[in-house]
């Protein structure tokens, strides 16, 4: 996979989409105790010049959690993903160059991210709510 619309037509094939914008992909993960996860998939252009997709799932409002605690469950849990505050969002996400990407260095960290993100939603917000 190399390009965006590559990488597009890969995630309508084996993801259930829920939205589309130009640059940016939300599809559902759902897990077999009737969770799921929202993930979105972006494009970002790094330097006007390399191309990178960027996954992210917000776990909650990060006003309404103990944040060294995540903190901490992240550094001792996740091979993948870092913690962020994306405005009042608390997320999870990762990124990834598009040149020369392999499926398997895209589906694996999408799949960590879902369930990290989830596990974090569950245990710090008590809900399903993203």
């Amino acid at each position: 996979m190399a390009t965006w619309e590559d990488l597009t037509a890969f995630v309508f094939d084996t993801y259930r989409v829920i939205d589309r914008e130009d640059d940016e992909i939300r599809v559902e993960v759902e897990f077999e105790d009737e969770r799921s996860q929202v993930i979105v998939i972006c494009r970002e252009v790094l330097d006007n010049r390399e191309e990178w997709v960027q996954l992210v799932s917000v776990c909650g409002l990060a006003d309404r959690v103990d944040l060294r605690a995540v903190l901490e469950t992240v550094g001792h849990n996740s091979v993948v993903c870092g913690l962020a505050i994306i405005g009042d969002h608390l997320v999870l996400r990762h990124a990834l160059p598009l040149e020369n990407l392999d499926i398997n260095e895209f589906t694996d960290p999408l799949s960590l991210l879902a369930g990290s993100a989830d596990e974090i939603e569950e245990t710090f917000f008590g809900g399903d709510g993203f």
